[in-house]
């Protein structure tokens, strides 16, 4: 090719080499008249400063701007004959005969085909009212036409066409590698071609006649894929409708390109040729198979769902196998036959104090000056078949013993020592009652203890045995009576306080607690139920075959609760004023070091009494041997005592020894050998407490329902079949807004929840009920998907149709998948704050303002490019952003076309053009959208997963 050479055509020296149509020593004439056999012997147009073919006629049987288009058999023979001769051979014909020749008028290319088409475009027309139109040349295979040099140009697979407005060529373009698909064989045909090049001819309308409508600078930047569609012919009058497509010119005139109307074509070839290629093609690029090949993203989407199913499966699979494994290895060694001792030495607890905020840095916890002593150097031992009481007044440090008994994660610094010894061997259980009973409140009586006990027994104790340890457990305690009992709250009544202190009891005693520990178990009770209570420890704790040690700290127990405990720790300022047997005992110890003990009163009182306001000495006498079984603190001198009382701190220098104590926690904590059942059968149990639950209180569900189908009645009333003009694409896009803006202020009861029911996720991974994965995945399976993603779908689905969105099935579901995607986002990014923050209210107002950050970055309420820099990549950080965009290419991807009127010029553009100009998005960017939002789908996910492995747990 040479740049002297116009329409493409390729220089031979001293001249240019046409394609079919053209003429001159630049090729810049059209021909006017005559056939395409002539070739540079054609007559062509003339003009100034441009040749015009306004004024040109077509010989019988042709027709087309610039009469390329044949429309008879005759009027292809005669043109061959007048160039040939009557007796010319055809291509490929060597026996000289004359085949004869037809014309082709269907838009299915055989060899070179010429096709010349009306150019309407409401839009296009507004700005050059006069006639435009488009010819073009398409070659497919050059080889069968009848003269290949004359009839047909360049290589095989290219296109060459040429816009004329009012009889002028504007411009020209060609592409090559093209494709032909002929689709289900209706006569349809559909071109493909890559290498788009096109090239504006200077000074003629439509490239810098009127400045105001100059299009050089968009025609000459034209490239890519070209795509040329044509519909079977019309019966009536053999003209189709077919279509100029291009990225940029979809963009402007929507994704069906620029539409060509009243399009012929014409291609001459020979009979025997045209019966050989209609029975069987044989170029490769003649795609005339009738099945349509699924999009790259459908693919993409169907391999990711068939992907994820498949690791669903997997892992199912692996979960069976571990927990068929489990139950047919048995239970082993449950039971003890011997017991296990209770010991610890030298505990001592001291908490930092802090002054002013928060997250001001902390100082070291062994400052004398910045720390709290709560308890001091403290020993004691409790045996199989003893329980021991733990008394104090309030603030004596009874609690803080109870939890590092227990190996409870505390906020402060543990030094000290507790040891549980078994005969034989092996992990040993430490069962802990807390003072607060959280249980489930939707669930009865029996339903709760059977959700522990199917969870905290060995998963090879059949589920029978387990059932009738559940029924043995609620005899014990007095509770059988209560089976079918819902537990109820606080709103809803249920059993009593003195009842649900009986059920939190059951609920340790059903897994078979070497030590049971419990503080404080019968605060709030009544005599009669905290005898219940006091009688159930004092049978544990005696049982002939199992004894087990229990230890109690009590509050202020009557005179008959006292009497039924064997052992007395007496607490007073963090430091033991008494260890040992009880009964009279301590009566007696105290009484023989001058404080004397009155007849007939409640020895606990009298107690409380003496280490409420002890003497000095006291504490220097704790340390002799009060009974066989003391095991008091060691002496102090009377200063060290008088410090103690007003904060001092311990001797705190075994560093190596705490921090063996954290690592010792640490593995405690990420020992998953802890859980009793398998991960499948945690989350079998969960799954059926959930749908229990869901079943039984269908409020919550029953709201987000009606609610959702309110909200989709009201937006798509509001929005109720937008039209097609700019306001109301204006208005399409504020509907997706909206429906975004909705889920994510919805989503703030999933934060709600999470809170809510935190306690007893807290009291529950504590006793190693189920891992945090267990409880993530019931969660997801039981409140993301009837409570996020079915209200969403109902609103969604309401609002679509109503307001007149894409009507096809292929855009609903992408638009659909957006909303779920952004559904999940938000509602794992609410998990997350709520998992964060241990106050709701903070948790709630950040998920506030974050959702109207989102709407300010989302691009409806201002065009994101408006922004200045300095904040404008805060975008990227919006999914909001993301899930509008994607909505909003999806609508318009359907081929919306914008109608309306510019200051009376008529305006018919694609939709895409407006979003781009309005609100900045990409119509290109739907698939990137998804992946974005997946992103943010997978960084929330694994945020909340590590929050509540990490962070979610019991602090005391």
């Amino acid at each position: 090719m040479s740049d002297n050479c116009e329409n493409y055509g390729v220089s031979n020296g001293t001249a240019c080499e046409c394609p079919p149509g053209f003429g001159g020593s630049t090729c810049s004439q059209p021909a006017c008249g005559g056939t395409i056999f002539q070739g540079s012997s054609r007559p062509l147009a003339s003009g100034s400063p441009f040749a015009n073919l306004t004024s040109c006629s077509c010989e019988d049987g042709w027709t087309g701007t610039g009469c390329n288009v044949c429309q008879t058999a005759k009027a292809c023979q005669a043109g061959f004959s007048s160039v040939k001769g009557s007796s010319g051979p055809l291509t490929g014909d060597d026996s000289g005969q004359n085949n004869t020749l037809v014309c082709s008028t269907t838009p299915r290319v055989y060899a070179a085909s010429e096709m010349s088409c009306d150019v309407q475009n409401p839009t296009l027309q507004g700005i050059f009212p006069g006639q435009s139109t488009l010819t073009i040349l398409r070659n497919l295979n050059s080889s069968f036409t009848p003269l290949p040099n004359v009839t047909a140009f360049g290589s095989s697979s290219s296109v060459y066409a040429q816009l004329f407005y009012n009889g002028v060529e504007q411009f020209y373009c060609t592409a090559d590698s093209c494709i032909q698909d002929l689709g289900s064989g209706d006569g349809s045909s559909d071109w493909s071609c890559q290498n788009l090049k096109c090239t504006c001819r200077k000074g003629t309308s439509f490239c810098g006649a009127v400045s105001v409508s100059d299009l050089t600078g968009i025609i000459n930047t034209l490239s890519g894929t070209l795509g040329i569609s044509c519909d079977a012919p019309s019966p009536d009058n053999h003209t189709a409708t077919c279509a100029f497509k291009q990225d940029t010119i979809q963009e402007v005139f929507g994704s069906s390109g620029l539409a060509l109307s009243g399009c012929t074509f014409g291609e001459c070839i020979a009979q025997s040729t045209l019966d050989t290629l209609s029975g069987n093609s044989t170029s490769p690029n003649d795609n005339s198979g009738g099945g349509s090949s699924l999009s790259g993203g459908v693919i993409a989407g169907l391999a990711v769902v068939g992907g994820l199913v498949g690791i669903a499966l997997f892992f199912l699979m692996l979960g069976w196998l571990s927990q068929r494994r489990a139950r047919k290895h048995g239970v082993g060694a449950f039971d003890r036959s011997g017991g296990v001792t209770a010991a610890w030495s030298d505990i001592s607890y001291v908490v930092p104090q802090y002054t002013g905020v928060s997250w001001i840095p902390r100082r070291r916890a062994n400052d004398s000056e910045t720390q709290k002593v709560v308890l001091d150097s403290l020993s004691g031992r409790v045996v199989p078949g003893e329980v021991m009481a733990i008394l104090g007044p309030s603030g004596a440090g009874k609690t803080t013993l109870i939890e590092i008994l227990a190996q409870k994660q505390k906020s402060g610094r543990v030094s000290g020592r507790v040891s549980y010894s078994a005969k034989g061997g092996g992990d040993v259980r430490v069962g802990f009652v807390p003072q607060q009973d959280v249980l489930p409140p939707m669930l009865t009586v029996h339903e709760a203890l059977l959700f522990a006990a199917r969870l905290r027994l060995p998963e090879g104790v059949p589920d029978s045995e387990k059932q009738a340890r559940v029924d043995d457990i609620m005899d014990r305690l007095g509770i059988a009576h209560l089976r079918n009992v819902r537990i109820g709250d606080g709103e809803k009544r249920g059993i009593s306080g003195g009842e649900m202190r009986r059920v939190t009891i059951g609920l340790e005693l059903v897994a078979k607690p070497d030590v049971l520990i419990l503080d404080e178990p019968t605060s709030g009770l009544d005599s009669v139920s905290a005898a219940k209570v006091a009688n159930v420890l004092h049978a544990l704790a005696h049982d002939p075959e199992n004894p087990t040690a229990v230890i109690a700290s009590i509050h202020q127990p009557s005179s008959q609760l006292y009497h039924s405990f064997d052992q007395i720790l007496l607490l007073s300022h963090g430091r033991a004023l008494y260890s040992g047997p009880g009964g009279f005992a301590p009566a007696e110890h105290f009484s023989a070091r001058g404080i004397p003990y009155k007849e007939g009163y409640n020895v606990a009182d009298y107690l409380l009494e003496v280490a409420s306001d002890p003497p000095v000495a006291l504490f220097q006498l704790s340390g002799g041997t009060n009974s066989g079984t003391n095991t008091g603190v060691g002496g102090s001198s009377t200063d060290e005592v008088e410090k103690g009382l007003g904060g001092r701190s311990p001797n705190l220098a075994l560093e190596n020894q705490l921090e063996d104590e954290r690592v010792a926690k640490k593995r405690r904590w990420y020992d998953s050998r802890q859980y009793q059942a398998t991960f499948l059968t945690q989350l079998e149990v969960l799954s059926a407490r959930e749908w229990k639950i869901l079943g039984r209180d269908k409020t919550l569900f029953f709201a987000h329902i009606g609610v959702a189908s309110v909200l989709g009645v009201f937006c798509g009333g509001l929005y109720f079949q937008t039209d097609d003009t700019i306001a109301g694409f204006q208005s399409r896009v504020g509907c997706l807004f909206f429906l975004g803006a909705l889920i994510a202020f919805s989503s703030l009861s999933a934060l709600y929840n999470v809170v809510e029911i935190r306690p007893l996720f807290l009291r529950e991974r504590s006793a190693f009920y189920y891992s945090p994965t267990a409880w993530l995945l019931s969660r997801f399976i039981f409140d993301v998907l009837p409570l996020r993603i079915i209200p969403t779908i109902i609103v969604s689905t309401i609002t679509y149709w109503m307001a007149g969105l894409a009507a096809d099935a292929a855009h609903f579901f992408k638009f659909l998948f957006i909303l779920v995607l952004y559904t999940l986002a938000m509602t794992l990014f609410n998990f997350l704050l709520a998992c964060l923050f241990r106050n709701g209210g903070i948790a709630i107002l950040i998920s506030a303002l974050t959702a109207l950050y989102q709407m300010t970055y989302a691009g409806f309420f201002v065009h994101l490019n408006d922004i200045p820099p300095v904040l404008r990549w805060l975008q990227w950080l919006c999914p909001l952003k993301y899930t509008l965009e994607a909505l909003s290419v999806n609508e318009v991807g359907s081929g919306l076309m914008i109608q309306d009127s510019l200051a009376g010029v008529p305006v018919d553009v694609s939709a895409s053009l407006i979003m781009q100009t309005l609100f900045g998005f990409g119509q290109n960017n739907y698939y990137r959208d998804v992946l974005v939002l997946f992103a943010f789908i997978a960084g929330f996910g694994v945020g909340v997963i590590f929050i509540v492995w990490w962070k979610v747990r019991e602090r005391r």
